[in-house]
């Protein structure tokens, strides 16, 4: 057995410096490009730059779209550092501060505005249903990681911050799958919706709003198993070399 003196031993994960983490760069360019596209129409408060349709009846429904646009904006920049682990090791004083920021000027009060216009959308119940029951998990997720971290219980806070922060960044991967339905599903408009515009654009937007979380959702949930297999395979081979060395005394 030999080693190569060209080929230094790798960097444990946990102490890569932050340019080291192949996500950090990428997901902070995502959130910064978002959030200059869609953010600027909600802030000069003319609705008709809203790129929401505004139901009729419903008076209060930019406003709320406009509040809920500006806290989720919050929510999605708190996220990012929440997530980064060289930020949250080396600042904790300051991952705590924008973790409250993220819970109380970011997810509580954009998610209770989602729920009132979620349920109001414009584009049909397939998608309020959507709206609604993102809104509800995302508000739970956050409350429950909020209470772990309260109660000093770190590994269960981890796992429900996890799961509010990917719903937090849905609304990237709603675009995406928006992208993609508007280009697959035109041609064949008047086979599937009998040439109705209203009804191709409704099903878009539903399909695009409950693929847009259910699919990150699920991809989280199988990464924490798969971290729960392997911390359990660890444990397991430790347990077992003790009890091997404790055989052969």
């Amino acid at each position: 057995m030999h080693t190569t003196i060209d080929s230094p031993p790798p960097v444990p994960a946990h102490r890569r410096p932050w340019w080291r983490r192949r996500w950090t760069v990428p997901l902070g360019l995502v959130t910064a490009g978002f959030l200059a596209f869609s953010l600027p129409p909600y802030l000069t408060g003319d609705s008709s730059l809203s790129r929401v349709p505004q139901p009729e009846g419903f008076g209060l429904h930019y406003p709320l779209l406009v509040a809920h646009v500006l806290f989720a904006s919050v929510a999605m920049v708190t996220a990012f550092f929440q997530v980064w682990p060289w930020f949250r090791r080396r600042h904790p004083v300051w991952h705590r501060r924008a973790g409250r920021a993220y819970v109380f000027a970011g997810v509580l009060p954009a998610g209770l505005t989602g729920l009132v216009i979620g349920a109001r959308t414009p584009f049909g119940l397939f998608l309020a249903v959507s709206d609604v029951l993102l809104a509800l998990l995302w508000l739970a997720f956050t409350v429950a990681g909020w209470r772990a971290a309260r109660a000093r219980r770190y590994v269960d806070h981890r796992r429900w911050m996890l799961r509010s922060t990917v719903l937090t960044y849905s609304i990237i991967t709603n675009r995406v799958w928006t992208g993609i339905l508007i280009v697959a599903l035109p041609p064949l408009q008047d086979i599937l919706f009998h040439g109705d515009p209203d009804l191709m654009a409704w099903t878009i937007s539903g399909l695009s709003g409950w693929l847009g979380w259910t699919i990150p959702l699920l991809a989280v949930e199988w990464y924490l198993e798969r971290e729960v297999a392997r911390r359990g395979r660890r444990t397991g081979g430790a347990a077992g070399m003790r009890q091997e060395r404790a055989a052969s005394r």
